[in-house]
């Protein structure tokens, strides 16, 4: 394993230490030092916190600040915040209007996120949270519930800070982030495995000339092992996953993200947006928004999700919207 670290076990910490040095423009520590805070007053307005584990850059803490989330909480390497990570973020970030926790769909965070809310609520605080669900792959539609959250969950965070931005109350905020869920489906490809710093090697396999598709960010297997495709091949593959799910149809319109698992060229998350919007041109779903890049990664993984929002006026308000953090700006 050919890393820049130090002590494996310290990663996270010195991650930390560096991303706070590096944006203290844009966030900062708390007293603990797993709950970071925008720089952004929250006063008098609904805060948005999320959280999970570490090893997803730019997710979660590279989505802190302007217009998207006031708070996050910061786990271990693919590992949940713990309870107290989330309640002292809700409490650092509380404007006294409530906090809207914004978070993933894994065993982890919803059993801390759950035990955080019951101890907000015994110390005076409204929380009320949305957990995002978009990876079709993972589960069938008649049971959504069990589904992943993946790169969806950055539509999740745009949206719903960009409504607590308006000074919305706690209700109207968790409405449009859940929305932005409902209509938000996404799938992915991986290529190669990733690697676990404390671990030294790769947690699974996946064999040269091959493809997983709908492996999930730490590894979770996915729907099938089959040959790799070109890009045609995967973006074709991806949008007749994610396109009858909803379904997005003819006429409708849409925001694209093409999301890179970490170790995937920007300039082949760009060939395959390209083959995605000529299989939506032929099928006249018009783009209305665009993403493409690193949002919600997985380590040094290489291979790429993607996801279709189904766009109404209020989400593409939301979309268009400012935004300033380290893991996306926007004016």
């Amino acid at each position: 394993m050919q890393r820049i670290l130090n002590n494996p076990d310290n990663i996270v910490d010195e991650m930390l230490e560096g991303f706070m040095r590096a944006h203290s423009d844009i966030v900062e520590t708390t007293e603990n030092p797993r709950a970071i805070k925008s720089k952004v007053s929250t006063q008098g307005r609904v805060a948005v916190v999320t959280g999970g584990g570490s090893g997803h850059k730019p997710a979660f803490i590279g989505f802190c600040g302007e217009g998207m989330c006031d708070g996050v909480a910061v786990g271990e390497i693919c590992s949940s915040p713990t309870a107290k990570a989330f309640l002292d973020t809700f409490t650092a970030v509380d404007g006294g209007k409530g906090v809207a926790c914004l978070y993933g769909n894994y065993s982890g965070d919803n059993m801390n996120v759950k035990m955080a809310v019951k101890m907000a609520k015994k110390a005076g605080l409204t929380v009320k949270t949305v957990c995002c669900n978009d990876d079709v792959a993972s589960a069938p539609l008649s049971e959504r519930e069990k589904r992943r959250g993946i790169a969806g969950e950055f539509i999740m965070y745009k949206c719903g800070g960009a409504m607590a931005s308006t000074g919305a109350d706690l209700d109207e905020v968790i409405r449009v982030a859940q929305k932005a869920v409902d209509c938000s489906r996404s799938a992915g490809v991986g290529l190669t495995p990733c690697t676990l710093p404390a671990v030294g090697h790769p947690n699974f396999q996946i064999k040269e000339g091959t493809m997983e598709v709908g492996v999930g960010p730490h590894g979770e297997p996915g729907m099938e092992v089959c040959p790799l495709e070109d890009a045609a091949g995967i973006a074709k593959r991806l949008t007749d996953i994610v396109l009858p799910d909803y379904p997005v149809q003819s006429g409708d319109e849409v925001c694209v993200l093409i999301n890179g698992m970490g170790a995937t060229p920007l300039n082949e998350l760009y060939v395959l947006y390209n083959e995605v919007a000529k299989i939506l041109d032929k099928k006249e779903i018009h783009i209305y928004k665009s993403y493409v890049g690193n949002f919600l990664t997985s380590m040094d993984m290489m291979g790429a999700s993607l996801t279709i929002t189904k766009l109404d006026e209020e989400l593409k308000k939301m979309l268009d919207m400012p935004a300033y953090t380290m893991g996306f700006c926007q004016k």
